[in-house]
């Protein structure tokens, strides 16, 4: 049993946008995608996630996109791949990963 994300919101925004100065990715975006997990891991080592033409292999640790497929092509020039923020009570989003519990001396 994995306790990887099943879905995740993929971002296609195009890259000179990518410093986005506070604004939400999610209103740049050219195109998105919520993307399934496959149960099968991809040829980058992460598992692989496909959904509504786009097929990625997701590193659900960092949330970073390392393969992407879209309608079956490589990602076009000039566009970036982002995984979207999580939102509070979104049930499509990772969970958050919560780190050791600090413990003072």
């Amino acid at each position: 049993m994995t306790t990887d994300p099943q879905r995740f919101e993929i971002l296609l925004v195009p890259g000179h946008i990518e410093n986005l100065r506070g604004a939400e990715p999610a209103s740049k975006a050219l195109r998105s995608a919520v993307v399934e997990a496959t149960g099968e891991t991809g040829a980058s080592g992460y598992p692989r996630y496909r959904g509504q033409g786009l097929e990625a292999d997701i590193d659900p640790r960092t949330r970073t996109v390392e393969a992407l497929l879209v309608d079956g092509s490589e990602l076009d020039y000039g566009l970036t791949a982002l995984v979207a923020a999580e939102r509070q009570g979104d049930e499509r989003q990772a969970p958050k990963r919560q780190g050791p519990e600090r413990q003072d001396p």
